[in-house]
């Protein structure tokens, strides 16, 4: 069993509540685990991946193991401790744009205008 970790606009999209399993037969790779995903939960189809191109939607990212995956060929195999179920392969909401006021830069810094008030 591979163990899936979804966003949580996913999980209510699918009304579930927590991480997912599903069965994918040897080698493990991101595609055959997303291909079982859709099966399994249909309403998913097009959410994490394109219909057509079946490439990742760009705020979506896919992470195993403390690696980003995103980037890799989805028919490379995923490591062994996702293939074997110990660990997740987490599907994660990308953030995009703005920044947190301080977080940056210090926030008594004079080149930081605005920062520390919002």
């Amino acid at each position: 069993m591979i163990r899936v970790e979804l966003p949580h606009h996913l999980r209510v999209l699918a009304q579930l509540s927590g991480e997912v399993t599903v069965e994918v037969t040897e080698p493990v790779t991101l595609r055959r685990v997303l291909d079982a995903l859709e099966a399994r939960y249909p309403v998913l189809r097009g959410t994490i991946r394109d219909h057509d191109t079946k490439k990742r939607r760009p705020f979506l990212r896919f992470f195993a193991c403390q690696e980003d995956l995103s980037h890799d060929s989805p028919d490379e195999p995923l490591p062994e401790a996702v293939a074997t179920g110990k660990e997740p392969l987490l599907v994660i909401g990308a953030i995009a744009g703005g920044s947190w006021p301080g977080l940056a830069v210090q926030a008594d810094a004079p080149s930081a205008p605005g920062a520390g008030s919002w």
